[in-house]
């Protein structure tokens, strides 16, 4: 937003949350269907998503909204309500926890005599604030750009002014036009450096798939505690904490497995309900390692009230994003155990033992470790199941090949002969038969 709120300044924002509790949502050509409830969770993910830019939260409020107005959302009754909220909170901003057109906002804050930032602008300054690498912040910043473009009547308060152009001086662009003028081609510029960077990065992702290890990547909904487990499986300091949105960028660390093998692990970043459309390119981009991934572990937060809903939203995301991704290599890991009574916890272990999917659900504490071990064990037995199975014959002076294809391949079977030969029937991916033959120069 151009008006963006408060990032270097010093002083405290106090702030109202306001939820929406819509019965239904109105769908393209009139279409009306049950919308999900969120009560007291959405409330608080909201609360939360507002703490994450520190904002002091001065008070909150559920509004049920039977009818939309297209003019304020809410009916007047509750803008007075709301109104009313703020003055005894002395808020200064008034975060709406759903999506404002760009005139509902305008009227909210003239209503309000506050300022107003719905959830898409509140995500956007949130990504704004946590993006970290170039790509990451040539996204955001062309999402906040999209999302802008259709606010500048709120942006702009001096849109009758007229420039002149040409040497005739008479009527030229309108401000306003400029300023859409100026922002699409800022969009085509950050477009084509978006293209050029992933060009790049696709190349890198080509070099590593040259190397045979496979990759694990981790998805789930934000605050799930995937970094915390990224942390603990790969014994890293990734940024992490009890916070939405942590950290944004994908990372990509060595894992050492049990059998001895190397995997790579990805961290991505977390999804959320509702997401901003202008968001969706920018999730696309950091799902690009999801979809090369040999194995991609869902982590869940098992202790939250509204780990299906959670569950289901992710879901919704990835089918958008990644039609085409193979589910049946996704592992669902139920995470934050710890948080769990003992009684709870027995009724999960026993879901996920009698649980059809062919790849069950494993419980862990990202926290405490516990179940960890178990995690590392079915990921190393998954990724070894990719590939072929082959008998191979070695000398005896060939060990560097045998320590190979014991780090780079599963094992099955072994014995020696008489002679000293090594007789392996060992399981390998293309990429790391492909390395064993140059090995042995057949490559």
């Amino acid at each position: 937003m151009s008006d963006r709120f408060h990032d270097n300044a010093p002083e405290i924002v106090r702030a109202v949350v306001v939820d929406p509790d819509i019965d239904v949502h109105m769908r393209a050509g009139g279409e009306h269907t049950p919308a999900r409830r969120y009560e007291e969770s959405r409330l608080e993910e909201a609360v939360g998503l507002a703490m994450a830019l520190d904002l002091e939260i001065a008070g909150t409020l559920s509004v049920r909204v039977r009818k939309l107005n297209p003019a304020t959302l809410f009916g007047e009754g509750k803008v007075l309500e709301i109104k009313a909220l703020c003055e005894e909170a002395e808020a200064s901003l008034c975060v709406v926890n759903g999506a404002l057109t760009p005139i509902q906002q305008r009227n909210l804050e003239k209503k309000l005599e506050v300022k107003v930032i719905d959830r898409t602008g509140l995500i956007l300054e949130i990504f704004g604030r946590r993006a970290r690498t170039g790509e990451g912040k040539l996204q955001v910043e062309l999402a906040r750009l999209e999302y802008e473009r259709s606010r500048l009547v709120r942006t702009w308060t001096h849109l009758e002014r007229q420039r002149a152009t040409g040497t005739t001086g008479g009527p030229g662009e309108t401000q306003i036009e400029l300023d859409r003028r100026m922002i699409a081609d800022k969009i085509k510029q950050l477009k084509a450096e978006l293209e050029e960077v992933r060009r790049t990065r696709g190349l890198h992702r080509s070099q590593r798939r040259k190397v045979p290890y496979p990759i694990v990547a981790l998805v789930g909904y934000t605050n799930a505690g995937k970094s915390t487990l990224f942390n603990n499986l790969t014994k890293s300091e990734v940024f992490a904490k009890d916070l939405l949105f942590a950290t944004l960028d994908t990372t990509l660390r060595s894992l050492k497995l049990p059998n001895g093998r190397s995997a790579i692990l990805s961290d991505t970043v977390g999804f959320i309900s509702d997401l901003p459309h202008e968001l969706v390119a920018a999730f696309r981009a950091t799902l690009e390692e999801v979809e090369q991934a040999d194995l991609i572990l869902h982590v869940r937060d098992v202790s939250n009230p509204e780990a299906e809903a959670q569950k289901q939203d992710v879901e919704q995301v990835m089918a958008q994003i990644l039609p085409d991704l193979d589910r049946s290599r996704m592992v669902e890991v139920w995470n934050k155990i710890d948080l769990l009574d003992d009684e709870t916890k027995d009724i999960l272990y026993a879901r996920a033992t009698t649980d059809r999917a062919n790849n069950k659900p494993l419980l862990v504490s990202a926290v405490t470790g516990e179940g960890v071990m178990a995690l590392l064990n079915q990921v190393a037995l998954l990724v070894d199941a990719e590939g072929e199975e082959l008998d191979i014959i070695l000398e005896p002076h060939q060990g560097n090949v045998i320590a190979f294809l014991y780090q780079h391949g599963r094992v099955l079977d072994r014995h020696e002969d008489e002679d000293g030969r090594v007789h392996l029937h060992v399981r390998l991916s293309d990429q790391a038969y492909g390395r064993y033959e140059k090995m042995i120069g057949r490559g």
